[in-house]
């Protein structure tokens, strides 16, 4: 059917016939024609060879650019996603980190607010335990004063501006009068005689300086106990903020490291979603054009060997029509003519 369609569709041969039915033409002009028939059948043939090659390259061709395109968007959707997955974990890591230092801050501000309640209790404790210490001094010296006048402790002397000399040089006779009357007002009365001789209470006296003595002691031993405890607590502190210190610069740079980590996958992943929509789009193209050479080429691929056989069939005709108008026998032309139309 192919071959009739073929012939048919060649109105020459229906020419040839008809001038060999009719004797109009010479057989040289028909010799002519058939091979210039010959030559548009291989003409043609030679075409759709070049077009099924063309065909077969392009369909390779472009089947490998969409394979590799379709490869470079699962590539890139696979990278996007481990790239987003990175960016998850580092901002879960920068949000522990900067909760650590913010924790770690916290912690500093309130040791650094308990040091100083420490240190101000302490100051205060030295303060009242040394007034304490003072005043008790001050008693057991007096007391020394009356009972065991050789451990009394005269206060320093104190030096008189020139209006205070002045002052006493002018009253200091008067100032001698009072002093006798008090050292006479200070000294013990005569015991009664229903009491025998007069005794001092030194044994008592004695007992109540040693017991300020002891107290002195229990204050001295709190202030060096308060004394130690501050020294090693201020040295607890320091030790605490330095290590705070040291780190919140490790956790600061980790925070820096980090952000710039995942600043540089954010880049990664706009560039990965950049080459994914790019080869979509060319994947998109290059299956438009693969639709493209179907329209094209299917229909040439489908009937190539139809089209090829029916024109072997064509230039095998024509060659044996030839050789019958060479050989000049008429009768045999007549048939060739017949066998020609036969064939239209």
């Amino acid at each position: 059917r192919a071959q009739h369609a073929a012939a048919k569709a060649n109105p020459s041969l229906d020419f040839i016939a008809l001038a060999l039915q009719g004797k109009k033409f010479g057989f040289e002009k028909v010799l002519k024609m058939i091979d210039e028939m010959v030559a548009n059948l291989k003409t043609e043939q030679q075409d759709d060879d070049h077009k099924k090659e063309y065909c077969g390259t392009q369909f390779d061709l472009a089947d490998d650019k969409k394979k590799g395109l379709e490869r470079s968007v699962s590539d890139s959707e696979v990278s996007i996603k481990d790239t987003e997955e990175g960016i998850a974990t580092l901002q879960e890591e920068l949000k522990a980190l900067e909760a650590g230092i913010a924790e770690l801050d916290k912690s500093v501000a309130e040791a650094t607010e308990q040091r100083k309640e420490e240190h101000e209790a302490y100051t205060e404790l030295m303060s009242l335990d040394s007034q304490a210490k003072e005043l008790l001094g001050v008693a057991k010296n007096r007391l020394n004063k009356f009972y065991n006048p050789a451990l009394h402790v005269p206060p320093p002397k104190k030096e008189l501006t020139q209006e205070e000399r002045i002052y006493t040089s002018v009253a200091g006779e008067a100032f001698v009068q009072i002093s006798v009357h008090e050292q006479h007002a200070d000294a013990p009365p005569p015991p009664p005689e229903t009491f025998g001789a007069y005794s001092t209470k030194s044994e008592g006296t004695t007992g109540v300086i040693a017991m300020i003595d002891m107290i002195i002691k229990d204050l001295d031993k709190e202030m060096t106990t308060a004394e130690t405890d501050e020294k090693n607590a201020q040295k607890e502190y320091e030790s605490m903020m330095s290590d705070s210190k040291q780190k919140r610069a490790l956790d600061s740079k980790a925070v820096t490291e980090k952000e710039a980590a995942k600043a540089d996958l954010e880049s990664e992943a706009m560039a990965h979603k950049e080459a994914k929509d790019s080869a979509t789009r060319e994947l998109s193209a290059t299956l438009e054009y693969i639709q493209s050479l179907h329209s094209e080429c299917d229909w040439l691929l489908q009937y190539f060997d139809v089209r090829k056989e029916a024109r072997a069939g064509e230039i095998d005709a024509l060659g044996k029509a030839k050789a019958v108008l060479a050989g000049s026998d008429f009768s045999l032309v007549q048939t060739a003519a017949r066998r020609l139309r036969g064939a239209a």
